[in-house]
């Protein structure tokens, strides 16, 4: 059984049975998710006993690092992950800022973000994204997520430096697999533990509606990213198909649910595809539909894969996008495309050793 699997009661709950006492269990959650070890050897706060008994029940290794690639300018690196079952999954790292940097209080401008996978494939079959197109493998647990987020840790921090963000925005749609998710989250931002704040989680979804207005009843403080990317039933289908289920007032009546439960701010991303969903009259459909809804559109021209033909907007349209959809009212950013060169911006991601 893999350890990053287990919380707080339940491993203190195995430690009870093998005879050991509580602060035993306390011990090792804050070795694992403070100190970061990796390893029952680096335990050694821990009788040797204890320590050969833990290296017995538990896996403290969820996958081996088949392949990494940094992109030509530094900023992101990807990593290939070989599950024990032989599945794969991918995650990212994007630096911004410069840690070097000897301004003053330029360690507040550095931002170390993950975008971590929680699922091998994808079920919901967008035809723009790789992992979409891949098909779905199976639903990564709680443990395999988490272990994302410290693997990245650990790299970090012999670097000084830590994680600032963490996006679920990897391979996999993460309210299909909505428990392991949010136990992952839950195990991260446990302030005995890794500590992680609520609020520099951020969710990303195609729009499951039943589980955004689940998301909104448990009124967490982690951000709510909503991929949207067209304002027409129809043409949404057609990139889409979980638009046959989800209609996309389906899809916003779960957002306005989830601000009126919440009262924050949704974010809408929108792969800015050329000639299909960039024009101006699409920004104006695209404001009128969110009139009055707290939010904002992060707007990125579209990634490219080897399985859909569209093309990105070029820099001119994007900005007539924005321009369209603010002059409307609706806040809008285009975010700047990462890891390209390397296949690991976002819908980039394959789970496969030749994407790499």
């Amino acid at each position: 059984m893999l350890i990053y699997d287990l919380d707080l009661p339940t491993l203190t709950l195995r430690l009870k049975e093998w005879g050991e006492p509580a602060y035993r269990a306390r011990q090792i959650w804050q070795g694992l998710y403070q100190h970061l070890y990796a390893t029952p050897e680096a335990f050694t706060n821990l009788p040797k006993p204890l320590r050969e008994k833990l290296a017995g029940h538990f896996s403290f290794a969820p996958f081996l690092v088949n392949a990494q690639q940094n992109s030509s300018d530094g900023h992101t690196q990807k990593i290939l992950f070989q599950l024990p079952d032989q599945r794969l999954i991918e995650t990212v790292l994007m630096r911004y800022g410069d840690p070097a940097d000897d301004h003053e209080n330029s360690a507040a401008k550095v931002r170390n973000t993950l975008c971590i996978s929680t699922q091998a494939g994808c079920a919901m079959g967008c035809v723009f994204c790789a992992t979409g197109q891949m098909g779905f493998k199976r639903h990564l647990t709680s443990g395999e997520i988490v272990a994302q987020v410290l693997y990245y840790a650990r790299v970090l921090k012999a670097e000084n430096e830590a994680v600032t963000n963490v996006v679920l925005m990897g391979m996999g749609e993460p309210f299909h697999n909505y428990e392991n998710s949010m136990e992952a989250i839950d195990r991260l931002n446990d302030a005995e533990g890794y500590n992680f704040g609520a609020r520099r989680f951020t969710i990303s979804t195609v729009g499951l509606a039943p589980q955004i207005k689940r998301f909104a009843d448990e009124r967490r403080q982690v951000n709510l990213a909503i991929s949207l990317h067209e304002v027409d039933d129809n043409k949404r289908l057609e990139m889409m198909p979980i638009t046959k289920k989800y209609k996309i007032d389906d899809v916003l009546s779960a957002c306005r649910y989830y601000v009126e439960k919440t009262h924050r701010r949704v974010t809408f991303e929108w792969a800015l595809i050329n000639g299909v969903n960039d024009t101006p009259e699409t920004a104006r459909a695209l404001a009128q539909k969110l009139k009055g809804l707290l939010c904002h559109v992060n707007a990125i021209p579209l990634n490219p894969t080897l399985g859909y033909s569209g093309q990105a907007t070029d820099r001119q349209r994007a900005q007539l996008f924005k321009e369209t959809l603010e002059q409307a009212g609706v806040p809008c950013t285009i975010r700047m495309r990462r890891g390209i060169d390397i296949q690991a911006g976002c819908g980039q991601l394959a789970g496969a050793s030749s994407a790499v």
